[in-house]
């Protein structure tokens, strides 16, 4: 099942799609959809367990939204 968490940025999108890729995640970029209700600009969309990569992506220090 993919998951999508929304970044801010083009930049904290890419830092957080590598982090989940070098931790063997299946990671891609995505553009702002409708469903976002937040203004996030980006989402990276993954597959994998969501606590352990909300975790990952926090302790980068990259600020992300909920996980849809």
């Amino acid at each position: 099942m993919m998951h999508k968490i929304p970044i801010g940025s083009i930049t904290y999108a890419i830092k957080a799609r590598d982090i989940l890729r070098k931790s063997g995640y299946k990671a891609n970029i995505e553009r702002k959809t409708a469903e976002y209700k937040s203004g996030c600009g980006y989402a990276v969309v993954f597959e994998g367990d969501t606590q352990k990569a909300k975790e990952l992506i926090t302790s980068a220090g990259i600020k992300s939204g909920e996980i849809i």
